[in-house]
């Protein structure tokens, strides 16, 4: 077992896991106010583990199940939405059919992400009044790990939101409101404090054994490159494939030889993953009535067939939400090894019940396993122990791929990397490479992982792709007015300043 590093609700808990064994370390809560409790290095430690605690919250918390890649992907292609109707996760089907509206959107996330925010930039703010008592090693990596964490959840908001309140500094006086800033001006903040940070190469290529979920110089390069790709910045397609040569040149990272073992407890951590976010189910605490606490995620719970004998074919019952497409199913040769791996076949395989949306396949990488919650003290529900992988390094190679097309680099370089994916997979190498053909295998490769949806919207393919559907289920089309969600109309009663997407 890969050791995890869990974080606790709040600032003054930390749950870590040193080897295989479990400890909480429970803090006498401050008597003094927050300033003065915040000026030691175990103090200030403490808000920074607490800066990562929100990377759990989206797929249960703050009253929605908002999982980053399912949030995504139902707006792609590749899955269906599912559970029992139309109306269950109401909010979920009418993203996918491009009708989100402010009272029905992802307002969890939201939250969850401008919680982040805060508590990165309460991090910074520690660090700037108690300099004289951190040691200086520690000021430049906590720093840097606080930034590049408001990077993250700061792009999560400009992707699904566009047009965001924007702020480094906390809000210290009511009505507590920020500019709102417009998607490229977010873009320019955000991008160019992250390069700052990435230049002074504080954070270590990979993390060691003991510190795996913490960000890292991979991960910041991974995001950096995501957000210039997505913006279609040609004037930083240069540095972020310098990041993308930086990586695959470490040796630090290389393609696990088996694609369907990644998706494993055991393929945690592995060679390829360069940054995923830790869920662990032994001794978890997560609960319904306190979904904040860490522990596991429910991410298997609800992608898995209903009514499922568990056990049946190693998987356990959920509750059919998201069920995989027949068509992407059919899209993968039949010796792609990725096919099975990503598309498990429950009408093959088993009994279940057929919700709505059924297709019989089902996400094989999260899949719910009947061991996925093993020594959880809580709600067995939300305490299954799969990391959300986020950044592997097949998506390094295919980012490099692209940008050395983009940039008019060496083809045959940049077909050596499609090829190294693609040999993975057991399937035929290529001999020439293409912008659409990178595109394609970015397709088969990351299903369910939350690259598709924005992958059509910077290339331009999505108001041709992301057209109604043959069984009445998607009836919009999407257009350029959809590619930033209405802002949850909570929000827009909060801060009349605010300006709604016109979505």
């Amino acid at each position: 077992m890969k050791s995890k590093i869990l974080f606790a609700f709040g600032m003054l808990s930390v749950f870590t896991l040193s080897g295989c064994s479990d400890d909480f370390l429970d803090l006498t809560p401050p008597t003094d106010t927050v300033g003065e409790y915040f000026n030691t290095q175990e103090h200030v430690e403490e808000a920074l583990v607490a800066a990562y605690n929100p990377l759990q919250w989206p797929d249960w918390g703050n009253g929605y199940y908002c999982p980053i890649n399912l949030m995504s992907d139902i707006m792609a292609d590749d899955i269906w939405v599912g559970g029992s109707s139309k109306t269950d996760n109401q909010f979920w089907h009418l993203m996918m059919n491009f009708e989100a509206l402010p009272n029905q959107t992802p307002a969890g996330l939201w939250t969850d992400e401008y919680s982040g925010v805060k508590r990165a930039n309460d991090v910074l703010s520690y660090i700037n009044d108690s300099r004289d008592e951190l040691s200086q090693d520690f000021i430049d990596k906590a720093s840097a790990e606080a930034r590049v964490l408001r990077a993250y959840y700061y792009n999560n908001l400009w992707k699904f939101w566009g047009n965001i309140p924007f702020f480094t500094d906390n809000l210290e006086a009511m009505p507590y409101t920020a500019p709102q800033l417009k998607a490229d001006e977010v873009y320019e903040n955000v991008i160019t404090d992250l390069k700052d940070v990435l230049d002074k190469n504080l954070l270590p290529m990979k993390a060691d054994e003991s510190e795996l979920g913490r960000v890292t110089q991979a991960m910041g390069y991974m995001l950096y490159t995501e957000m210039v790709m997505y913006q279609n910045d040609e004037s930083r397609y240069g540095q972020a494939l310098q990041y993308m040569r930086d990586i695959i040149s470490s040796g630090l990272y290389d393609l696990n030889p088996d694609y369907a073992a990644l998706w494993k407890e055991s393929g945690e951590w592995c060679q390829e993953s360069i940054w995923e976010i830790n869920y662990k189910s032994e001794n978890a605490v997560r609960s319904y009535s306190n979904p904040l606490a860490s522990g596991g995620t429910v991410l298997p719970r609800l992608i898995s067939p209903n009514q499922w004998v568990d056990g049946t074919a190693g998987v356990a019952g959920g509750w059919g939400f998201c069920p995989v497409r027949t068509e992407t199913y059919e899209r993968y040769a039949g010796n792609d090894t990725r096919r099975d791996a990503t598309c498990f076949n429950a009408a093959a395989n088993g009994e279940y019940n057929k919700r709505y949306q059924d297709t019989g396949f089902f996400l094989g990488k999260y899949i719910a396993t009947p061991d996925g919650n093993a020594g959880q003290k809580a709600d067995a529900d939300l305490n299954f122990n799969n990391n959300l992988r986020v950044y592997r390094y097949a998506e390094c190679l295919l980012n490099a791929a692209e940008l050395i097309l983009k940039t008019g680099g060496d083809q045959a370089e940049a077909l050596r990397y499609v090829n190294l994916v693609r040999q993975r997979a057991h399937i035929a190498t290529l001999e020439s490479v293409s912008e659409d053909i990178i595109i394609r295998e970015r397709q088969l490769e990351f299903v369910g992982e939350g690259k598709r949806y924005w992958d059509l919207v910077r290339t331009g393919k999505a108001p041709q792709v992301l057209v109604p559907d043959e069984y009445g289920y998607r009836t919009n089309t999407w257009s350029e007015s959809k590619k930033y969600l209405p802002i949850p109309d909570t929000e827009m009663s909060s801060d009349p300043n605010l300006k709604q997407n016109d979505y």
